[in-house]
């Protein structure tokens, strides 16, 4: 499904300008007030969202919130939506967690707001609630981020003005996903974060050091650290290298001049017939994440 053509315009405004003032008051605030078009539906009509980005409810956290529920009934009312074609029938759009840890405390009925929202409204719900209360892990997060670039059409910048947060931490936490499954899986039980598993990606190795950092509780830095190691192994197996061949004056130049504008070391290499290649070398991911920001730039350009 397309996403919906005013969506963009409301980028930045948050969960307000989705729900509304005031049922985005009440999910952020419990002594609020329930706010208006609140009702009370029996719990077997609502099914949980098929767009809800977090997948990982700890058991322990729902037990929690039953007792709290048991003892003072739903504070924050639930956001649904009708489904298409169902009589009594209506799709979460925010608080499934409430709606589960309800069922755990055996209620009958749940408050609930309902909203006309579309599919795109729908995710962008989810996701923006769960960040903002920082319910996802970063492997959920990401796969959210995802989903709404391919399926809705969003682009970084639209993304980052979504949630409130920077371009960089969209691009760095959607790098996750290039990580191995295990390392993916170990970032979902809570063992590895986000800032220790970004060292593993692409890395050759990276379920051998993921497991290490785990076993080692080593810190985002130290991870960094351990990747950058030199393998003796590898070293003393290493064939000598053949002495690289000058470079020539032009050469030297342009490496100069685009090692001048970004900051960082480049090196060209050429080999005749059989081309060449520019290394540019970066020591952190916001390095990184600026020459991909640079060179979408350039490439945005073109295009228009």
């Amino acid at each position: 499904m397309a996403m919906a053509e005013e969506t963009p315009s409301r980028l930045g405004r948050g969960l307000a300008a989705l729900i509304g003032e005031d049922t985005a008051f009440a999910l952020g605030d419990k002594e609020a007030p329930p706010p208006k078009g609140v009702r009370e539906v029996p719990i077997e009509f609502l099914r949980a969202n098929p767009f809800q980005p977090r997948h990982n409810f700890r058991p322990e956290d729902l037990e929690d919130l039953a007792n709290s529920i048991r003892e003072k009934g739903v504070l924050q009312p639930i956001v649904v939506r009708p489904v298409p074609g169902e009589e009594n029938r209506y799709e979460i759009v925010a608080g499934e967690r409430r709606w589960r840890a309800s069922q755990a405390a055996q209620l009958h009925k749940v408050p609930v707001i309902v909203k006309e929202l579309t599919d795109a409204e729908s995710l962008e719900i989810a996701i923006i609630e769960n960040v903002q209360r920082a319910d996802l892990n970063a492997v959920e997060e990401a796969a959210g981020y995802e989903r709404l670039m391919q399926q809705f059409s969003y682009t970084q910048d639209q993304l980052s003005k979504l949630i409130g947060k920077s371009r960089s931490h969209v691009a760095n936490t959607l790098r996750l996903l290039a990580l191995p499954d295990s390392v993916r899986g170990l970032i979902e039980e809570g063992k590895l974060s986000a800032g220790q598993a970004r060292p593993l990606i692409g890395h050759a190795e990276a379920e051998k050091f993921a497991r290490e950092i785990v076993a080692k509780g080593l810190s985002a830095r130290e991870a960094e650290a351990l990747t950058r190691k030199p393998d003796p192994a590898a070293a003393s197996t290493k064939p000598k290298s053949l002495p690289r061949a000058e470079k020539d004056a032009d050469t030297l130049a342009l490496e100069k001049n685009i090692s001048d504008q970004l900051g960082l070391k480049v090196e060209i290499s050429y080999s005749g017939d059989k081309g060449g290649e520019v290394k540019i070398a970066y020591k952190t991911l916001e390095q990184l994440d600026e020459i991909c920001r640079r060179l979408a730039g350039r490439t945005a350009q073109k295009m228009q």
